[in-house]
């Protein structure tokens, strides 16, 4: 087992008591390197719980899988792909380092708040599996290990950091919840209150969560109707359905109106289940595993009598939960067939126009964007070249790749919520990136990416518009001047920002 490299980057292994000793300050552990974005590690806040309890780490519900553990062949290529790693420079925060963690808790070792924390600071961006080459299915491991610290390690986090997540899963993952949001948000919005509150500051002096939640908090537009039914226009080629989602649903309805009229142009009938809610992603990402089958069962049974041929999804979050529910639902005996068939008509809506293939007319559209790769399209869904290959057929369009691109922005589902600080650093890398294209517009797939990414750009004072790959298509099917993209962005800063 060797973790060196011929040219030394990925470090030597460490194990977690050494990394323990370094932690705490053991002079002669081994030293800890240096991260390559030099961030302060945040503070294991509130958790008084000894480091060790009798509590076995695991239970016999679906830990962490000996075989998919084993795999790993300790060689290191996952850690310059790994953003905590990048950040900090410590074995156990890095993909390589948890899965020590979880074979030490197969073999007895304690829930212990270091696990936890070590736990709770992955983002969960897959951007390992990506680069593996053993195939590890680090995916399926830190799945299985939220699910335990969920039921099992939750007491040794701080009591602010409960109550959070408690709040955000009251929530996130009810529409018409989010729905009454939009009112008083709105008025909050033109009220000035909020150029206020961000100038003095406020929120930051009493939580960094809230105010990160403040400040991605995107303009309120106008609500979008989707009718249950959107017939195509000219032959029909295939009849879809469509996820509607949460956030996406109600913060950001142009997306979904656009997804519709792009289908429709292209030959589909678009099939929107009205009774459709939440498809767990977020419960299942966050190791809230009952709460996520839930919502998967009665998404399932919502689109059961819809008569589909493909469920299509604009959210990338959402889809790689989606296309799991075969995994996720292997064990129940009334869902596991219904999942199966239910996950193999799941698609990105990029996949399912490059495979029905263009109809509709493409009109010209002089702007130049960057494509941000959202994690779960790219290293969950193995979705990269459709985006890409959708948007460069469009006549005037050109496409500026951005550097490190395969770095996760730091939206990763809640994790900008509850780890503000290093979600922070990593939106800053990447709208340093952005704004080094020098390109007029930031493309991505993700709503949590669009929230994300236009708030680190705003925090370096560029007001770069940002849109969905689906609205720019979109724009181009219609015949709409690039102005109807960049319309968010103040007047001086609808040129092509310049590089620093």
């Amino acid at each position: 087992m060797s973790g060196d490299t011929s040219n030394g980057q990925h470090g030597a292994v460490r194990t977690p008591r050494e990394s323990a000793g370094a932690a705490k300050g053991d002079m002669g552990a081994v030293d800890r390197p240096k991260g390559q974005m030099g961030a302060a590690m945040p503070e294991q806040a509130g958790t008084t719980q000894p480091d060790v309890l009798a509590l076995a780490a695991f239970d016999d519900h679906h830990p962490p899988s000996r075989d998919l553990i084993d795999d790993c062949v300790h060689c290191g290529f996952c850690l310059p792909a790994c953003p905590t790693y990048n950040l900090w420079g410590e074995e156990m925060d890095s993909p390589r380092g948890r899965i020590y963690l979880m074979k030490e808790g197969l073999e007895g070792e304690p829930m212990s708040p270091s696990l936890v924390q070590h736990i709770d600071r992955c983002l969960g961006c897959m951007a390992c599996v990506t680069v593996c080459p053993s195939g590890v299915q680090y995916d399926k491991l830190i799945e299985a290990t939220r699910q335990q610290v969920e039921r099992r390690g939750a007491q040794h986090r701080s009591f602010a950091d409960r109550a959070l997540r408690e709040a955000i899963f009251a929530l996130f993952p009810h529409p018409e919840r989010l729905r009454l949001m939009r009112g008083p948000l709105a008025l909050y919005q033109r009220s000035g209150l909020s150029r206020l509150v961000r100038r003095t500051r406020v929120l930051e002096r009493i939580s960094s969560s809230l105010a990160t939640m403040e400040a991605i908090a995107p303009p309120v537009k106008r609500q979008v109707r989707i009718p249950p039914l959107s017939p195509a226009k000219g032959p029909r080629r295939m009849t879809v359905g469509m996820l509607l989602g949460c956030v996406q649903r109600e913060f950001y309805p142009g997306v979904n109106a656009a997804t519709v009229r792009v289908l429709n142009m292209e030959g589909c009938d678009v099939v929107t289940p009205p009774a459709q809610g939440c498809c767990g992603a977020l419960s299942v990402h966050a190791g809230r595993e009952e709460e996520g089958l839930r919502y998967a069962r009665a998404l399932i049974d919502t689109f059961t009598e819809a008569g589909v041929e493909r469920i299509v999804v604009n959210s990338a979050g959402c889809g790689s939960t989606m296309k799991d529910y075969a995994h996720l639902l292997a064990d129940d005996p009334d869902y596991a067939e219904r999942a199966r068939a239910f996950a193999e008509k799941v698609r990105d809506v990029s996949e399912i126009l490059v495979e029905l293939g263009p109809v509709a007319t493409r009109h010209p559209l002089p702007v130049t964007i960057a494509y941000h790769d959202a994690c779960h399209l790219a290293h969950a869904q193995g979705v990269r070249s459709q985006p890409r290959q959708l948007l460069g057929a469009i006549p005037g369009l050109t496409i500026k790749e951005i550097a490190e691109g395969d770095l996760c922005c730091g939206s990763a589902g809640i994790y900008n919520l509850v780890q503000p600080g290093p979600a922070r650093e990593l939106g800053d890398r990447k709208a340093a990136n952005v704004a080094a294209t020098g390109a007029e517009l930031l493309v991505t797939s993700n709503p949590g990416c669009l929230l994300q990414i236009t708030d680190a750009l705003g925090r370096r004072g560029l007001h770069m518009s940002t849109a969905h790959m689906i609205r720019v298509l979109d724009a181009s099917l219609l015949g709409k001047s690039v102005d109807t993209l960049l319309e968010d962005a103040p007047q001086a800063t609808r040129r092509a920002v310049p590089a620093p």
